[in-house]
């Protein structure tokens, strides 16, 4: 699908990610894009739709997708980190987790799913991580729920194949975000991230690999998982 003349929803529109989507989305064309946080007048983008959502809500997400049933192109990017570990980590925070980036996006999916059918197909963009392939002490919530949208992302691209809509995964390593302000390691430019993204969409890539790490740590899926998690362990 082509990017000019879309008309996109963001989720998590108003910082990172997500701010650089809605400002791309409309650098590159689209004729209206929904910008949507819980807070939405923490959105400082000009030239958007601000629409309040909280994708932990079904209730919200269907109240959003009647509010924007021109929808074309749906960018799921919402999310949280917790910093939280499974076997000893707070389980509140661990459902946190779940309920943000597993069922809240699946609550998104559901409630536009039908406005992109009538709209005539157009597209999912999932965020995803490089975090959805391998294991990190310290962010094993984050991981198992990345873990599961990757999941999600693969089983409502085969749902929604018939009714023409494109659903596209996308994941990259540690961007240069607030979400990982507390990380100390190499961040990639959240503006090259999204430039990948849609460049991704627009060709009609099933998958973007939006950075180096991302793509080696799924290269490192078809060897002895010994080898990757002893390098990463040095």
């Amino acid at each position: 699908m082509q990017i000019a003349g879309s008309i996109a929803l963001v989720t998590g529109a108003n910082r990172g990610i997500g701010r650089h989507f809605t400002r791309q989305l409309l650098e590159r064309g689209a004729t209206k894009v929904y910008a949507t946080a819980r807070h939405p007048e923490r959105i400082d983008v000009p030239g958007v739709e601000k629409l309040r959502l909280d994708i932990t809500d079904p209730r919200s997400a269907e109240d959003a997708a009647a509010a924007a049933s021109d929808v074309t192109l749906l960018i799921n990017n919402a999310g949280i980190s917790t910093w939280t570990n499974l076997v000893t980590g707070d389980l509140s925070k661990i459902r946190s987790e779940m309920d943000t980036h597993f069922y809240g996006t699946l609550s998104m999916v559901r409630a536009f799913a039908p406005v992109l059918a009538g709209n005539g197909g157009g597209g999912i963009l999932n965020v995803l991580s490089a975090l959805s392939w391998f294991s990190y002490d310290g962010t094993n919530a984050y991981g198992a729920a990345k873990a599961a949208e990757w999941s999600l992302t693969n089983g409502i691209r085969i749902e929604l194949a018939g009714q023409g809509t494109l659903v596209t995964g996308l994941h990259l390593g540690s961007a240069d975000t607030d979400m990982s302000a507390g990380y100390d390691g190499d961040k990639v430019d959240p503006a090259a991230v999204v430039r990948a993204a849609l460049d991704g969409v627009e060709a009609g890539k099933l998958e973007v690999v939006a950075d180096e790490w991302s793509a080696n740590v799924k290269a490192s899926l078809a060897a002895d998982p010994s080898a990757f998690y002893t390098v990463t362990a040095n």
